[in-house]
């Protein structure tokens, strides 16, 4: 079997390498774009596993690995929970999500993941949303229940809320910024395990225990975009979060749709601009089926592999000594693509992604959208 034949298969993890892949996206300073190098470049997570603490040392600073009695605690949590981990390039994780940039290596899920199967629209807006607000948001979540549609949003007070309550009866998906037993904002307690009893889900990338962080929700905010044919934004300030998750739509290449709202309302000044910006304008949600539509013939394939053969390459670190110098001095603040970093250095590519490896672990380098790279400064 050739590793082209790995990435069109639907297998799952065996229960080693599902551990495995957990010890390394919970390691120090490794995320899904350092797990996806890795994976390429050792062939597989526990090859890597063993390779991380070296690699991290000769670009500059330890980093301590997940031991396998934290991961198989994590696991075995998650079973109490009636909970699981789900890998990038399994059958059961959600198609569109896995091509977006960064998509998470391991997701854990809690309910009926055959909600996965149907299109997905999200849907989101202001925490601090009007009367007309939450009915437009309301009335958008069941039409498009009726209409075979999904609904994804991130259990925020307002908008959210009322999406998830109007789509607890046609399946809905609570995307999350902490643990899974870390429900957020308390308040929706009692909403969250409505939508586990009518058949809904919930997601997060984060472990079990973690609370989360400001800097959590742009993170859950691509996922639930990146889960989506179409996100609608219904009432969002000129600095929402919202307009975070639309900006990622665009950058996913999904569609993006606003609620006009007045002028002299501030929630509606975020709405307001993405659709002077171009997002498509709603005043039905037939303006939503109509652009979707297309969309539907073409469904997203899980194309990314479980678990390469062989690793991509068998650089020695010895070729790469003399080179790491002249690869940190051409980085600079501004992201650069790695073409551009082969072509400035005269560095051999695998000799480029090595280092690049070495820095990251290090935490020297910052790993960007569309591959490209940037020296930590300071």
């Amino acid at each position: 079997m050739t590793a082209d034949d790995v990435r069109r298969s639907s297998k799952q993890l065996t229960e080693a390498q599902r551990l495995a892949w957990l010890r390394l996206i919970r390691s120090d300073r490794i995320g899904p774009a350092t797990f996806r190098e890795l994976l390429d470049h050792f062939g597989s997570a526990a090859a890597a596993i063993e390779a991380v603490p070296e690699l991290a040392r000769r670009g500059g600073r330890p980093i301590r690995v997940c031991p396998l009695d934290t991961a198989e605690r994590e696991v075995a949590a998650l079973a109490r929970l009636d909970a699981r981990l789900v890998a990038l390039g399994e059958s059961n994780y959600p198609a569109w999500l896995s091509h977006i940039d960064g998509a998470p290596p391991l997701i854990a899920v809690r309910g009926d993941a055959a909600i996965f199967a149907r299109p997905t629209v999200a849907i989101v807006g202001s925490r601090n949303a009007s009367i007309t607000g939450v009915k437009i948001a309301k009335g958008i979540a069941a039409e498009l229940g009726r209409h075979g549609y999904t609904i994804a949003s991130g259990l925020a007070r307002g908008i959210d809320t009322a999406a998830h309550e109007a789509s607890l009866a046609t399946g809905t998906i609570a995307v999350l910024a902490g643990g899974l037993d870390r429900i957020y904002p308390p308040g929706n307690v009692g909403l969250a395990q409505a939508i586990l009893d009518t058949g809904g889900i919930h997601l997060t990338e984060m472990p079990l225990g973690w609370e989360p962080r400001a800097r959590d929700f742009p993170r859950r905010n691509r996922l639930v975009s990146g889960l989506a044919l179409a996100v609608v934004v219904v009432e969002a300030a000129a600095r929402s979060g919202s307009l975070i998750t639309a900006r990622l739509a665009g950058e996913q290449g999904r569609l993006v749709f606003a609620v006009p709202g007045s002028p002299l309302d501030p929630r509606s000044a975020g709405a307001n601009r993405l659709i002077r910006d171009g997002a498509h304008i709603v005043t039905d949600v037939e303006d939503i089926l109509a652009e979707i539509a297309p969309m539907l013939g073409r469904p997203a394939e899980a194309a990314t592999p479980i678990e390469e053969i062989a690793p991509a390459s068998t650089l020695s670190p010895a070729s790469v000594d003399g080179d790491r110098q002249r690869l940190v001095a051409a980085l600079g603040s501004a992201p650069v693509e790695l073409d551009d970093i082969v072509r400035f250095t005269g560095l051999a590519p695998a000799a480029v992604h090595y280092l690049l490896l070495e820095l990251d672990l290090a935490g020297r380098i910052a790993r960007h959208p569309g591959g490209r790279v940037s020296l930590v400064m300071g």
